[in-house]
């Protein structure tokens, strides 16, 4: 009869990484230096349990990057960065100065996709928990999108000289009227527009379903580019910047 093993080896495994550094390089908006940081572990309950990407200005400090415009670098000519006065409910210096500072820190390995590809696979992606994936080449997010179950993103740079229209395909096109939806989705793009409470919600979207049912973005995955309109109420803490029937729509040449 056999008896179990009294000195049992300890179990070796490497400690699973906070996360990674997807890009550094220029701006694809401007050609500033920016990097693409993505977080593995979140305690977004709306978003659920996601992989949080953040595009971020590669040598300032993003709450300084939003009070000089040098966040132009990474949310190009959207309306509502707080430079513009505008609506974003983005908190810079709460979780993205953390993860800048953590980058600063030397606390993420660079992405290597024969080292690290299994730790995105089959998770859910969120393309910029804070900037404007089209910020960077299209080339860093492909990859990802496919290791990933399923993926959310938006861009506001569908008017700027550089966008990449290949952005079309994995990401919702933010609007902030309906006009501008309907312009936006005569160009073959979803939309995912902000609104008033006073607004309506067109034939062909849908409310947001984690504003409307509390369903998180982890369960739904409809904001993939793909798959629907959607409309949301504007939120957040600078909520009362929003005016949608004065949104001035910047052209960035």
């Amino acid at each position: 009869m056999k008896t179990f093993t009294k000195n049992k080896p300890a179990a070796s495994s490497k400690p699973r990484e906070k996360g990674y550094i997807l890009y550094e390089g220029p701006s694809a908006l401007d050609g500033q230096p920016i990097v693409v940081i993505a977080t593995m572990e979140t305690s977004n309950a709306k978003t659920g349990a996601m992989v949080q990407t953040w595009i971020l200005c590669a040598d300032t400090e993003p709450h300084h990057a939003t009070k000089s415009g040098k966040d132009a670098s990474v949310c190009g000519n959207c309306p509502q960065r707080h430079y513009n006065g505008g609506a974003c409910y983005v908190v810079t210096h709460q979780a993205p100065l953390q993860v800048y500072r953590s980058y600063k820190r030397g606390l993420y390995p660079t992405y290597n996709a024969s080292s690290h590809a299994d730790a995105f696979k089959g998770r859910a992606l969120r393309l910029g928990a804070y900037g404007d994936p089209a910020a960077a080449p299209f080339e860093v997010w492909q990859p990802l999108v496919e290791l990933a179950a399923k993926h959310t993103g938006y861009t506001h740079q569908i008017t700027h000289a550089a966008f990449d229209d290949r952005f079309l395909s994995i990401c919702q096109v933010s609007a902030d009227t309906p006009k501008q939806a309907q312009r936006f989705q005569a160009l073959g793009a979803k939309t995912f527009r902000v609104a008033l409470p006073t607004d309506h919600i067109a034939d062909n979207e849908i409310e947001c379903l984690a504003d409307s049912s509390g369903i998180s973005c982890i369960d739904c995955g409809l904001c993939d580019g793909q798959s629907k309109n959607i409309a949301i109420v504007v939120h957040g803490q600078r909520a009362n910047n929003f005016k949608s029937n004065l949104i001035n729509v910047l052209e960035v040449a």
